[in-house]
């Protein structure tokens, strides 16, 4: 792929591992700038990387790196991480929403304390880092907001399987619809990405487990490289699933993305069904 993120900064909430690091790694081979607004400022035995480990690796991949720790339900927060981004780099080109809690306990078993932070680092994480940084998007000249978040499938099993859960991620994705629609005059692109099987993350392997089902986070990191990297004023308002964009790049042997211990038949993610 030829176009390039080079000299574009990217406002990230979460991203200390999985999908929203591999984004940023892609993103850092071509010479972005990453804010990386998380958490995660200790190690945990239980799950891999900091803020901090983060934002060395982006820095040893060739792009520039600011660690911001904070929480994305906390406005204080969010707003230090936009200006930070503005003091260290001049503005915000690119607003990925990555950040996302999961419990997929059934209604009566899902305490009311998982499921607010659920919709609040969710939905509403989403909705806070996007308007914080709207301001700076407009002086953009190829402005992004791109969500990890799925297509709206109303099929009912999904909706009842986990209403909890799915209520703070199809959340998500009505923000990237309602902020396309709302930003279109401005030029600010609104879109989300989901892949369509499942991903060799913590989240995955802690909760879901099948990690040996699973493609690598690089497949979602080159499909949002080809989502940030396309014009804003021709593609906004769309719930992508990552082989669908990388088919329309031409991209169709994904061989790449399968973990060394494969085994079996990939396993679909939440939220897709069979084709």
């Amino acid at each position: 792929m030829t176009r390039t993120l080079a000299g574009r900064t990217i406002l990230m909430s979460g991203g200390s591992r999985g999908i929203g690091l591999a984004i940023a790694l892609r993103a850092a081979r071509d010479g972005a700038n990453v804010v990386m607004l998380a958490k995660t400022a200790m190690p945990d035995p239980r799950l891999e990387g900091t803020v901090f480990t983060a934002a060395e690796e982006i820095e040893r991949a060739g792009g520039k790196a600011v660690a911001v720790v904070g929480d994305v339900r906390d406005e204080d927060d969010v707003h230090s991480a936009v200006q930070q981004a503005v003091d260290s780099f001049g503005g915000v080109d690119i607003v990925v929403n990555n950040a996302s809690a999961i419990d997929l306990s059934g209604t009566e078993t899902l305490g009311m304390k998982r499921y607010d932070l659920m919709q609040d680092i969710n939905t509403r994480g989403t909705f806070l880092l996007s308007k914080a940084a709207i301001p700076h998007l407009r002086a953009s000249v190829n402005p992004h907001i791109l969500t990890l978040s799925p297509p709206l499938n109303l099929a009912p099993h999904w909706i009842g399987r986990h209403l909890g859960y799915t209520l703070s991620k199809y959340g998500m994705s009505l923000c990237t619809i309602g902020l396309a629609e709302e930003l279109a005059e401005d030029g600010i692109a609104a879109n989300s990405l989901w892949p369509r099987t499942l991903i060799d993350t913590a989240a995955v392997r802690n909760v879901i487990g099948g990690a040996d089902r699973a493609r690598a986070p690089q497949i979602v990191a080159d499909a949002a490289h080809a989502i940030l990297t396309g014009g804003s004023r021709e593609c906004t308002g769309n719930l992508f699933v990552d082989d669908e964009v990388l088919a329309a790049e031409g991209v169709y042997d994904l061989s790449a993305y399968l973990p060394a211990d494969a085994s079996g038949e990939l396993e679909l993610d939440i939220f897709v069904d069979p084709a």
